[in-house]
Formats: C-alpha cells, structure tokens, sequence
C-alpha cells in the first residue's frame, strides 16, 4: 500500500511541476503583445474498486457507496484564455489592436496560415504589410514608398496619402479570422496559433462584420496575463508539490518502519 501512495504521489508531483511550467510561461510572456495566457486542466486516474456501490451486504440490504481508491492525477489539456487584453497607445500608423473577436492572418514560412493577436506591423522592402519576423499579412497590402501617410479604419480599410494628392486613396482591407472554438487552436510559437479540426474552419470577415471585433491604429494589445493572480497560482502550485513530496516521506517511514519491526 505505501508503495502505491508513492505512485499517486508522483504523479501529483509531476502535474504542480507542469503547472508551475505553465505559470512561469505566462509571467515569461507578460509583455509579449497579443499573448493569451495558457490554463493548466487536470484528470483524476482510473480508480481502484474493489467493491462497487450496490453490491449485497446481506441478503436484505445493498452496500450504498463503492470501495474504490484513486490512483492519481494527470494533465489532460493546456488551454489559452481569451479574454481581451488591454491596449497600449504607441502612436504607430502600422500598430494595430483588435479589440473584440479575429486573430489577424498571416502567411508563415512553411506555407501555413498562421493566426495571431499580435499587430505590430511594419513594411518590408516592397511594401508589403508583415509582422516584426517578416512574415506577410493576408491579404496582402502593400504600401507605397512615398506614402505620407497611412490610415486604418476601424472596419479594416486601409488608405494612404501620396504627394500632391488631397483626397487619401485606398489600397486595401485587412480581414480578420475567428473561430467556432478557438480554444482548439494550436499554439506554434513566435505568437502564432493554427487551425485544427478541433478549433473548426476559419470564419473570415471584415472587422465589425459577424461579430467580429474592431481595429484601432497606433494601439497593441498586451498580454491579458494577471501577474498577482500568476504568483497566488504559483504559490498555491508549490506549496501542493510540498504535500506530496511529504506523502512520498510519509510512506518510506511506513515501509522502513515495518523493514525494521518485521
């Protein structure tokens, strides 16, 4: 029996060490724009029953809850938290935050669309839209060089002011990507997440279109990590990996006990 304790004790060691994991990645990326805290969830293993509820305890009468001892815990999933995050002004005519629903897409460099928060844009050298690693926007804008001046309406419209010219023209529509789970998404790092048959099929559509959120320029959006309630997690997570390994101590006294008594 104490050698099965040090089982189900391990295996509660090894779930609060992925969960601080997980904390120290959260605090990690407080200031990574766009960034969506991950959530650790939990499973109980399979039970151990050695009687279960309503077996006969005599002819008249029926046992009414099961003999079963559980044989520990595991990690089932990670899942990213999507509550909006606050935004930063930056005065930047190419940082854009979305504030609602969309992930901004993105054409990463293994041919995939990548999907992300983050809209610290910048141009390359055709002019094209991408983000901070080089990564182009999708659709595809590109600016002109003598441009003057760039302006992004809050449904997406993207418009430029040359020289001698009065009126802005436009020169494109970023579109954002919302989906039925997005919680099925798969994180891929550099701040990208990518669709899976869990997360459903991209919706693509205008911003302030179904249900889609708005875009505002010369603002990002930060991280919607809370670092008070990261270090009460972390607090909580150690002092659970603390018990364990008490439980781990408490068993090998049993069992050396009984070594040294027998």
């Amino acid at each position: 029996m104490s050698s099965n304790a040090m089982h189900v004790a391990k295996t509660g060691l090894n779930a609060q060490q992925t969960r601080i994991q997980i904390i120290s990645n959260n605090l990690a990326n407080v200031n990574t724009n766009g960034f969506k805290r991950d959530r650790a969830n939990f499973e109980s293993l399979l039970y151990q029953v050695w009687r279960p509820a309503g077996a006969q305890t005599s002819e008249a009468t029926e046992q009414t809850t099961p003999s079963a001892v559980g044989t520990g815990v595991r990690l089932v999933s990670t899942e990213k938290m999507y509550s909006q995050g606050s935004l930063a002004q930056t005065d930047n005519a190419l940082d854009i935050a979305i504030d609602g629903k969309g992930f901004f897409q993105v054409l990463m460099p293994d041919g995939q669309i990548g999907y992300t928060r983050n809209g610290a844009f910048s141009r390359n050298a055709d002019g094209l839209m991408t983000t901070p690693s080089g990564y182009v926007l999708q659709p595809e804008i590109a600016i002109p060089e003598d441009a003057m001046d760039v302006t992004v309406s809050r449904d997406g419209i993207v418009s430029v002011t040359q020289p001698g010219q009065i009126d802005a023209q436009e020169i494109g529509q970023i579109t954002l990507a919302s989906f039925t789970n997005p919680r099925g998404l798969t994180p891929v790092g550099e701040n990208f997440v990518t669709e899976t048959t869990a997360s459903g099929p991209p919706i693509v559509a205008t911003p302030l279109a179904d249900g889609s959120g708005k875009l505002v320029q010369g603002a990002l959006e930060t991280s919607n990590v809370n670092v008070v309630q990261e270090l009460v997690d972390m607090i909580e997570a150690q002092r659970a990996y603390e018990v364990n390994s008490k439980s781990i101590s408490a068993s090998d006294e049993m069992m050396r006990f009984l070594s040294n008594k027998l």
